[in-house]
C-alpha cells in the first residue's frame, strides 16, 4: 500500500468541463493553450468519464514526445487517470515512463503499476533495478513492488532496511515482512512514530499497516499525527468484529480516538517558557499535528473569557475555512472550562459544524458532536434523528459519535428521543464499530 490515497469526494474539481472539451484541449498544441495548466486538467477531469475514449486521449498524451513542462505535468496526471480507471491495456505505454527523466512521472508511473497488478516482467525487472537509483523515489519503488508481490526483489529491498531516510528504511522494513522475509526488524517502525518530522510518522503508520503490524497498535495510537491516520490503521488492523485485540478494547480505542485529547498522545514538541496565547492559537493553522497538539493542551488551560476575544478574531479571519485549524478550534471549545457569557456562541459553532458537510470538514464533524455533548448536550436531541440515521448521515465516526452521546445522555440521566433510539438501535448500521457501540448503548438502556 502506498501514500496514493484518493477519494471519490474530490475527483470532480473542475464541475464545467465535460468530456468533449477536456477531449479537445488534450489535442491542442501546446502552443495553443490558453493557460500551461489545461492540459493538466484536462487530463485530470477524463476520471470522470470512464471508458475508451477517454483512455485512448491519455494514451496519445503518453506517447508524445513534446517535453514542455506543459505536457510533463499532463503525462504525471494522465498515468494516475488511466490507473485509477483500471486500464490494463494502459500498462505497457506507463511502463516505458520508468525510464523518463522526470522522477516525478516515474514515481507515478511506479504507482500506477501496483494499481493496475502489471505481471510483464520486463517491466518489473525496470522496477527492480530502479531501487539502485539513489535518485528515484525508493519508498514508492518499494510499496509497488511490494504490492505486486514481487518476491524476486527481496535481496535489493532486504539492503534498504538501513537506509538514511526513514520513509525508505520503513518502507523496506514492511515490505521484508510482507513478502514473507524476516519480521525481526518490525518492533523498528514503532520508534519511527515519533520522529520529529511529520511525514516521517504518517509514512511509518503507513509502513506498520503495510507489514501488518497489529502488535504495534497501540503505538500508532499514541502517534501525534491527524487522527485520520490513526483510525486507519485501526480499521484496516483491527481483527474483524473482535472485542479485544493486543491488549486493546475495540469501544475504548475508538472513544479515545474520536475524543482525541493530547493526553493520549505521546507529544514530540515542548515549550522551554510559557508562550502568548496568540502565538499558541496560531500554530493551529500550522501543518505539524504534535505542535497543533502541544497548542491544545496548553490553551485548555486557560479560561475561555480570556481567550475568547482572539479565538473569535482568528475565527472569524481564517479558522471557519480553514479545515485544519477549523478542527482544533472546535477540539478546544470542549475542553475549555469556562466561557462565561460567550458558550452560547460556541455552542453555537459546534452545532453549525454538525451540519457543514463540505468533505473537507469531515473531521470536524463528529469532534462537533461531541464538543457539543460536553457544552449543552441537550441541543442534541434534535439532530440525532438524523445523526444516527445511517440512510441520512454516511459519516460513519458522526454515527458513532452521535452513539457516543447517546451513552452519556443515558449515564447522566437527561432526556432523550428514547422511542427513536430504540428504533435505530434495532436498524443495521453498515458500519461494523457502530453496530458494536450500538450494543454497548443497547446494554446502557436495558439498565435504565
Amino acid at each position: 500500500m502506498n501514500e496514493f490515497v484518493s477519494s471519490s469526494r474530490f475527483n470532480n474539481i473542475h464541475p464545467g468541463l465535460d468530456q468533449a472539451e477536456s477531449l479537445r484541449i488534450l489535442s491542442l498544441p501546446v502552443a495553443e493553450l490558453e493557460s500551461s495548466s489545461d492540459r493538466y486538467m484536462a487530463a485530470a477531469q477524463l476520471l470522470n468519464f470512464p471508458g475508451r475514449q477517454s483512455e485512448q486521449a491519455l494514451l496519445v498524451l503518453l506517447a508524445e514526445e513534446d517535453d514542455t513542462q506543459a505536457t510533463q505535468l499532463a503525462k504525471r496526471k494522465a498515468v494516475e487517470v488511466l490507473a485509477r480507471l483500471g486500464c490494463k491495456d494502459a500498462i505497457k505505454s506507463i511502463g516505458k515512463c520508468l525510464i523518463s527523466d522526470d522522477h516525478y512521472l516515474v514515481e507515478n508511473a511506479a504507482w500506477a503499476l501496483q494499481q493496475l497488478g502489471c505481471q510483464d516482467q520486463g517491466i518489473i525487472n525496470q522496477m527492480v533495478a530502479l531501487l539502485a537509483d539513489c535518485r528515484q523515489n525508493r519508498r514508492v519503488l518499494i510499496q509497488s513492488l511490494a504490492g505486486l508481490r514481487v518476491v524476486q526483489a527481496l535481496p535489493e529491498i532486504s539492503a534498504l532496511q538501513d537506509d538514511d531516510r526513514p520513509g525508505v528504511r520503513g518502507a523496506a522494513i514492511a515490505a521484508v515482512a510482507s513478502l514473507g522475509g524476516s519480521r525481526d526488524r518490525i518492533s523498528s517502525l514503532g520508534e519511527q512514530l515519533f520522529l520529529p518530522n511529520q511525514m516521517d510518522r504518517q509514512s511509518a503508520i503507513q509502513d506498520v499497516i503495510d507489514a501488518g503490524a497489529q502488535e504495534l497498535l497501540e503505538e500508532v495510537l499514541c502517534a501525534p499525527v491527524s487522527p485520520v491516520f490513526r483510525m486507519r490503521a485501526v480499521r484496516l488492523l483491527w481483527p474483524e468484529a473482535q472485542p479485544l485485540s493486543n491488549g486493546l478494547a475495540l469501544l475504548d480505542t475508538l472513544d479515545s480516538l474520536l475524543l482525541d485529547s493530547p493526553e493520549s498522545l505521546q507529544l514530540v514538541h515542548s515549550y522551554g517558557e510559557k508562550q502568548e496565547n496568540l502565538f499558541l492559537i496560531n500554530e493551529f493553522f500550522g501543518t505539524d499535528f504534535s505542535r497543533c497538539y502541544l497548542a491544545l493542551q496548553t490553551l485548555a488551560c486557560e479560561s475561555g473569557e480570556q481567550l475568547w476575544p482572539l479565538l473569535e478574531q482568528r475565527w472569524l479571519e481564517e479558522a471557519h475555512n480553514d479545515y485544519g485549524a477549523h478542527y482544533f478550534f472546535i477540539r478546544l471549545f470542549a475542553m475549555v472550562a469556562n466561557w462565561g457569557a460567550e458558550k452560547a456562541k460556541v455552542e453555537s459553532y459546534c452545532e453549525a459544524t454538525i451540519f457543514n458537510r463540505r468533505p473537507q470538514f469531515s473531521k470536524s464533524r463528529p469532534a462537533a458532536i461531541l464538543a457539543l455533548l460536553h457544552l449543552q448536550p441537550e441541543r442534541l436531541n434534535a439532530p440525532l434523528a438524523q445523526l444516527l440515521d445511517p440512510a441520512v448521515e454516511s459519516n460513519w465516526e458522526c454515527r458513532y459519535a452521535s452513539w457516543m452521546a447517546v451513552a452519556q445522555m443515558i449515564t447522566m440521566g437527561l432526556s432523550i428521543g428514547t422511542q427513536l433510539v430504540h428504533l435505530h438501535i434495532k436498524t443495521n448500521d453498515p458500519s461494523t464499530f457502530v453496530e458494536s457501540k450500538k450494543r454497548q448503548v443497547a446494554g446502557l438502556l436495558a439498565d435504565f
